[in-house]
């Protein structure tokens, strides 16, 4: 018999191995970030309801009609699927769509100020002198 150990919210004697309770269907273990991305051959629209799915293993028509139903709440189906597309990566191994442009702002802010700075030196001063070095 395979060595056997208690589910932590059924009680119930499940395999050591188990990453799932077959009776209660709690998660065993913790969450997997590997699955965390939108890159997986179920998706269809931008990936997230795929990502949403394989991240807490469960079917994916439930998490795609859970989005439909949230529609229908105050808009909020496209309102959480467009703020997940921004925070889940496309790749497992990439950044997501948020972390780039928050790179890219900071990039920019970052030039710009050096511009900013560097433009002031050449500057002649209000009574017309240049700057001193």
């Amino acid at each position: 018999m395979p060595d056997m150990k208690p589910c932590p919210y059924c009680a119930e004697d499940i395999r050591a191995e188990a990453v799932r309770c077959r009776y209660c269907r709690s998660r065993l273990g913790p969450q997997a970030t590997y699955d965390w991305h939108r890159n997986h051959r179920e998706a269809r629209l931008a990936g997230v309801a795929a990502a949403v799915s394989h991240a807490f293993a469960v079917p994916l028509s439930g998490v795609r009609l859970a989005f439909v139903v949230l529609t229908f709440f105050h808009f909020l189906g496209p309102l959480v699927y467009g703020v997940l597309w921004l925070v889940i990566p496309n790749r497992a191994d990439g950044e997501s769509l948020l972390e780039y442009i928050a790179k890219e702002v900071l990039d920019f802010a970052r030039n710009l100020r050096f511009h900013d700075h560097r433009d002031r030196r050449d500057e002649p001063e209000p009574n017309g002198d240049r700057p001193s070095a």
